[in-house]
């Protein structure tokens, strides 16, 4: 039998294989999904199960239950794109005749001393864990320092706000506002958001190096009694280890099927992938979707075609009541009804609805 490997069972990975079982597969193909975990975690939701907000079961959805998908569980170590196989620790090598690289990321520490040793991540499922044993464990009135003041360090914070009214909480970010990549409109709706909810916010912080409790800022050090990392990503290190051209965030350069040009039998999705917009759940999503029309027309014989990725916008949460979010390219909501439509997303993620 000949095998299209997934590596990594997100949002990309996923939808490869919802999309690939909905159709024809070769009588002599199966689909190989490998994965550390036996569900998939909404990883867009992870700032809830680190405030205690949701129960964890909650973000897990199952893999697809199909006599074509065999579902292979492991850590990988490395890929040999010249010997077709993906490496395992502990396991003996697994051959492919088509690869999907979809192994997510990780923390970006930008070289700062001491990052990765004195905080904690919400980059995985188990990591989130840790961190929501971490965080929940200050005492009263204890310090909560969240760096960097993006999608996920805001959401963290209103989310925290809610689950423990009693902690400071404070947003640390190199850049002149929280959201910086937002609207202004969008940001100042966040940060009046955040002054009522009494969640300190800094800007222009440049850490320098991290001991323990101390967060060092130049001559300032910053005290607190935990911290999270929300600072920035990069791709795994199975990707960063892949001698292949890549950009300048470290994502491989993949061609308009977004395959690896010197390697036209492997695919990469989602936060590998080199894209012309951020990573995100739905931009891996969309992918998918293509990488499996594209291998549905390389069965078929025939040449692939591919349009060009929209995304319909981003949304935001603000605990459970209110949240924000842009639609289309520069549309600002604010309040409930941005809430209520991330409530309707996550539903149909959930569901496998798109």
């Amino acid at each position: 039998m000949k095998k299209f490997v997934i590596l990594g069972g997100g949002y990309g990975g996923l939808a490869i294989a919802h999309q690939l079982l909905e159709k024809d597969l070769p009588d002599d193909t199966v689909i190989v999904l490998v994965d550390r975990m036996p569900f998939q975690g909404l990883k867009t939701e992870y700032y809830a199960l680190v405030a205690g907000t949701v129960a964890e079961t909650s973000l897990r959805t199952p893999f697809p239950d199909d006599p074509r998908l065999i579902l292979s569980y492991g850590e990988v170590t490395g890929v040999d794109l010249e010997n077709k196989q993906v490496l395992f620790a502990g396991k003996e090598p697994l051959d492919y005749d088509w690869l999907t690289i979809g192994l997510g990321c990780t923390d970006n520490y930008h070289g700062i001393i001491g990052a990765d040793q004195y905080t904690n991540s919400i980059q995985s499922f188990s990591q989130a864990r840790k961190t929501y044993q971490n965080i929940n464990d200050v005492n009263p009135y204890g310090q909560v320092t969240i760096v960097g003041g993006g999608l996920s360090g805001v959401e963290v914070a209103a989310e925290l706000r809610e689950s423990r009214p009693d902690l400071n909480i404070r947003i640390l970010d190199r850049g002149s506002s929280i959201l910086s990549a937002f609207p202004s409109k969008l940001q100042e709706f966040v940060r009046s958001w955040m002054i009522q909810h009494d969640i300190e916010m800094r800007s222009h912080i440049s850490l320098s190096r991290l001991e323990g409790c101390e967060l060092y800022n130049g001559d300032e050090i910053i005290l607190t009694d935990t911290t999270l990392w929300t600072a920035g990503i990069k791709p795994s290190p199975i990707v960063e280890a892949l001698q292949v051209p890549k950009d300048k965030q470290g994502r491989v350069v993949i061609n308009e099927y977004h395959q690896i040009p010197a390697y036209t039998e492997v695919f990469v999705v989602g936060d590998c992938a080199s894209l012309p917009f951020s990573p995100s759940g739905q931009a891996a999503g969309a992918q998918g979707k293509q990488i499996a029309d594209i291998m549905g027309a390389i069965w078929r014989n025939e040449t692939p075609r591919v349009g060009q990725i929209k995304l319909k916008g981003v949304l935001g949460s603000l605990g459970k009541k209110t949240g924000f979010g842009i639609m289309g390219k520069r549309t600002v909501m604010t309040g409930m009804v941005p809430r209520v439509l991330k409530n309707g997303v996550l539903w149909k993620s959930k569901h496998h609805f798109g």
